[in-house]
């Protein structure tokens, strides 16, 4: 996992033993009020083993974590090197707007082998790949306090109301109901 700039959060570490109903690989999840008030109470706990009613809430916990949607927040990159040149030019540069067949021509790779490849090695096409990987931008440079406005054009969008539109498609609100203060 890496992180560009400041953030909060925090991990739970489950034995192996009890993830039979857990996603079969790492990922972040929206994590509920519930998930987050019940981890809250598990860090207060001594390092001993659980008592009765610890060991109902840890059972609590893994339901919940089991049950809660993912968070979109993963990007993974391509291990073919080809394609993996590609991802890379557009992690550094996210607002080129070479299509697809441009960046096949670039990268020394048959358009259709390209179209084939990127979803085996990364679960999207080359389009969602690479709006997933601004919107991902997008989230990090919002945070940082940049303008709607500056980070749509930035990251490549023909216009603010293009960005806000996809990003309310992904995230489900706007850019600015996104990072408002809890509880606005």
């Amino acid at each position: 996992m890496r992180s560009h700039g400041p953030f909060a959060g925090w991990s739970v570490y489950v034995a192996a033993r009890a993830c039979g109903h857990l996603p079969p690989h790492p990922c972040t999840l929206k994590v509920s009020a519930l998930l987050r008030e019940a981890v809250m109470r598990a860090a207060s706990w001594p390092d001993a083993p659980p008592t009765a009613p610890q060991a109902r809430l840890i059972g609590v916990m893994l339901d919940e974590i089991g049950a809660l949607p993912s968070d979109m927040l993963e990007l993974p990159m391509p291990r073919d090197p080809r394609l993996l040149r590609i991802a890379q030019a557009l992690v550094d540069n996210p607002a080129n707007g070479r299509g697809l067949a441009a960046w096949a021509a670039w990268a020394a790779i048959p358009p259709r082998t390209m179209t084939r490849r990127f979803p085996l090695e990364t679960g999207f096409s080359f389009t969602q790949w690479r709006q997933r990987l601004r919107l991902m931008q997008a989230l990090e440079m919002l945070a940082a306090g940049r303008a709607v406005t500056t980070v749509a054009l930035d990251l490549g969008y023909d216009n603010v109301s293009a960005f806000i539109a996809m990003f309310r498609r992904t995230f489900g609100v706007t850019p600015a109901r996104y990072f408002a203060p809890t509880g606005s």
